[in-house]
């Protein structure tokens, strides 16, 4: 009898597990088609930053699913046109996960020049720019590995190694954009 509670308990977190973390599919596939971004990567990010809390809260001020701040969000409102923009607006996911992926995208294209951005990108997303160009010095400029062994911050490292870990889980389990 035990057992089978035991197992019926498993099957419910399997299934809530599951159903929290497509949720919010929807803002991502928009947010994947808008800013040509990989769903996969999108949803790594927010399980990652807030593990599909919309109302997550960082100590540095970052807000939502994504962890976006202020800064940011307002770069990305700006460039939208938005007008009378608040950081409040952070908790509504599709804005949210817009506001990050925008600024994920900009993280991307800054460190196209190497052998593969998404290192450098999630370094910068999790520890800032003053950081990376600390950490992409001789053949960590170019190559992705030099660079993940030239990061100094054992945090930023575990991040960028989790978050890609969690981007191959779900490629091919969130429908790509067309």
């Amino acid at each position: 009898m035990f057992v089978a509670f035991l197992v019926a308990d498993l099957l419910v977190f399997l299934w809530w597990r599951y159903e929290k973390e497509r949720k919010y599919d929807a803002q991502i596939t928009a947010a994947a088609a808008r800013y040509h971004v990989d769903p996969a990567l999108i949803k790594a990010v927010i399980w990652q930053e807030s593990r599909f809390d919309a109302q997550a809260r960082g100590g540095a001020g970052e807000i939502g699913l994504m962890q976006v701040r202020e800064d940011a969000a307002l770069e990305w409102a700006n460039s939208e046109r938005l007008r009378a923009f608040t950081k409040t607006e952070l908790f509504n996911p599709t804005k949210n996960v817009m506001a990050g992926t925008f600024y994920l995208t900009k993280l991307l294209k800054r460190y196209r020049k190497t052998d593969n951005p998404l290192p450098y990108a999630l370094a910068d997303y999790n520890a800032g720019r003053g950081n990376v160009l600390r950490w992409n010095k001789g053949e960590g400029s170019t190559n992705s590995g030099v660079f993940l062994t030239q990061i100094d911050f054992p945090t930023t490292k575990l991040y960028a190694e989790s978050v890609i870990r969690r981007f191959r889980h779900y490629q091919g389990q969130i429908k790509q954009p067309s």
